[in-house]
């Protein structure tokens, strides 16, 4: 099977990365899903704040990949030939992925903090920002679960500062290679 994990900072494109991966034959498995699901399956109403305190509970509670161990689970189910995991936070969360697969491709999507704080605005979910200040707490808090270390580490970095048809080539492009 081959496992390519995208991470990069909230807004820099992983979703719509993973989107087009998936256009290749690939299934999409999102981390975010895994909390949302686990919230709801406690009762708690999915809100940003829920979502989030959550997530770091289970890391707190469970060890830094739990949520990745989870989402293990859920590809060895799903008996894919290929599978793209969005929304990969920390190094420890990629080891628990090249644990239970033995070779995953992590792929960092960066985008500059303007560019992304303009699309998180327009995409207007209902976690996203709503000001400057707010999106750089966010920011720091994303960086202190190790987002920057597995940026930095990644096997390949797509910059993303253009159009959706510029993030398409790059994709198409690295799949081409890969």
């Amino acid at each position: 099977m081959r496992l390519l994990l995208i991470t990069g900072m909230p807004g820099s494109g992983k979703t719509t990365a993973a989107r087009y991966i998936e256009e290749h034959g690939f299934r999409v498995l999102t981390m975010g899903d895994v909390v949302r699901e686990e919230a709801e399956r406690r009762g708690l109403r999915p809100t940003r704040e829920t979502l989030s305190t959550l997530a770091e509970e289970l890391r707190r509670e469970e060890g830094g990949d739990a949520i990745a161990r989870r989402c293990v689970e859920r590809i060895k189910a799903l008996k894919a030939e290929g599978v793209v995991v969005d929304g990969v936070r920390s190094l420890e969360e990629v080891e628990a992925f090249r644990r239970g697969f033995g070779d995953a491709t992590l792929i960092a999507i960066h985008a500059s903090p303007r560019t992304r704080f303009e699309r998180l605005r327009r995409r207007g979910r209902v976690d996203d920002p709503v000001d400057w200040d707010e999106f750089h707490r966010r920011d720091l808090k994303e960086l202190k679960l190790g987002l920057g270390s597995a940026i930095a580490m990644a096997d390949i970095i797509i910059i993303n500062e253009g159009t959706l048809e510029n993030l398409r080539r790059e994709v198409e492009n690295l799949l081409r290679d890969f």
